[in-house]
């Protein structure tokens, strides 16, 4: 079994390591408000066109995509690496290199489902990074984790159109201008068969009926990150069957072969989030003095630094191994260790988090440091793809059928 990387991943993790340090980590201050005062926009600073540009020139560019035609043909587990040193400013950093979600999903979506049309006024683009994107799946009036309670509708005309009708939120992407494509999940036939009732639909946001509501406040603060998260009402929205993703009542499955990749970038870049936290909480620790002597010398700080880097280590061999998997039998064949890295990755994340907010005291509360904003995103990252408690309940329902389906101590169940 060998842990090490092989040789282009360790020259990528060079060059990326080279790109935050020479221009992320530089122009954090710039995508941070200075003036509570201001008025705040959506849009991201122009400085973003020049990190994109730059990351472009240097082949930091759609990473995530395991195709070599339009990606850097990475697999998953030469990806992981470089997606945590992301995770590191994932305010910036992901987006810098076009491997920022919702983009990324819809990017492999469109790539899996969509035909040579859409592919043209969508894919191409989104891969050049010229448009935003966002995915329109969540809704405020049903618990979405539960996509069967999806009330958002298609419905078929006579004339052969069909009309969308619903609201949506915490549509990721959407406030942004830049946003040019809503993949929208809606019940097509409410009479079909549970996993066969909905559908996808590519709708232009300037299309008539789409209304971009509000955008949403996170943990009591307005995020530009990604585009920011946005309520939008479908009102009679004409949708053309050209719009179809893929055929009508294909929604679900697309929606399962979309999530699953997207879990785990997002447990790739927690790590990273982690680990800057981890390395605040030494730095801090290290520096501040309190009761004569570092706090790093306090017992309980010694313990909850050495619990950090075991949590964090454990979380990294668990994601790698999941990596491994998709690369192997497909996500599909790694649903239960994804869904494992899923309730493991924000939990681990958060943690830590916390923990160097608590080592930095009161500072740790306020925008002088980027504890706050990560924490808000590692909890954040507890609801997206999928509630960690839908994840439990699947895993524990795979883990029940594996144990009662093999005993290897021979012993006979108790009745």
């Amino acid at each position: 079994m060998d842990f090490a990387y092989d040789e282009r991943t360790q020259q990528l993790q060079q060059q990326l390591w080279d790109f935050m340090r020479d221009h992320v980590f530089p122009a954090e201050h710039t995508f941070e408000p200075t003036d509570p005062h201001a008025p705040f926009s959506w849009e991201r600073p122009a400085l973003m066109a020049e990190l994109k540009a730059e990351a472009r020139r240097r082949g930091l560019w759609n990473l995530f995509l395991p195709h070599s035609e339009h990606g850097a043909g990475l697999t998953n587990q030469q990806y992981a690496p470089l997606a945590e040193i992301t995770g590191w400013s994932p305010a910036i950093a992901p987006e810098a290199l076009n491997c920022a979600a919702p983009d990324t999903g819809n990017m492999e979506l469109l790539e899996l489902a969509a035909d040579a049309k859409q592919r043209q006024r969508w894919l191409t683009p989104l891969l050049a990074g010229e448009l935003r994107s966002a995915f329109c799946m969540t809704e405020p009036d049903v618990a979405s984790s539960d996509a069967s309670n999806i009330a958002t509708r298609l419905e078929a005309q006579p004339d052969g159109t069909w009309r969308l009708r619903g609201r949506k939120w915490w549509s990721t992407g959407v406030m942004s201008s830049d946003c040019q494509l809503l993949i929208v999940m809606a019940v097509s036939d409410p009479d079909a068969p549970r996993h066969a009732q909905h559908s996808m639909v590519c709708i232009p946001r300037e299309r008539a009926g789409v209304d971009v509501r509000r955008g949403l406040s996170v943990m009591g603060f307005y995020d530009q990150t990604h585009g920011g998260h946005g309520e939008v009402v479908f009102d009679d929205v004409v949708v053309e069957r050209t719009d179809f993703l893929g055929s009508p009542g294909e929604g679900f499955t697309l929606a399962q072969a979309r999530l699953g990749p997207g879990r785990i970038h997002h447990c790739m870049r927690l790590i990273g989030m982690a680990e800057r936290a981890l390395q605040l909480m030494c730095r801090r620790a290290s520096t501040r003095v309190a009761f004569g002597r570092p706090l790093a010398e306090h017992g309980t700080v010694m313990a909850d630094i050495a619990d950090a880097r075991v949590k964090i280590d454990q979380l990294r061999l668990m994601v790698l191994r999941t990596a491994w998997l998709i690369d192997t039998v497909g996500a599909r064949g790694a649903a239960t260790e994804i869904s494992e890295i899923k309730i493991a990755a924000p939990t681990v994340a958060e943690w830590v988090v916390e923990r160097a907010i608590q080592v930095h005291g009161a500072a740790g509360l306020t925008a002088d440091f980027p504890l706050a904003a990560l924490w808000a995103q590692t909890r954040g990252l507890r609801f997206a793809d999928g509630p960690e408690e839908v994840h439990r309940m699947v895993l524990a329902r795979r883990e029940l059928k594996r144990q009662t389906a093999t005993d290897v101590t021979g012993s006979a169940a108790s009745s």
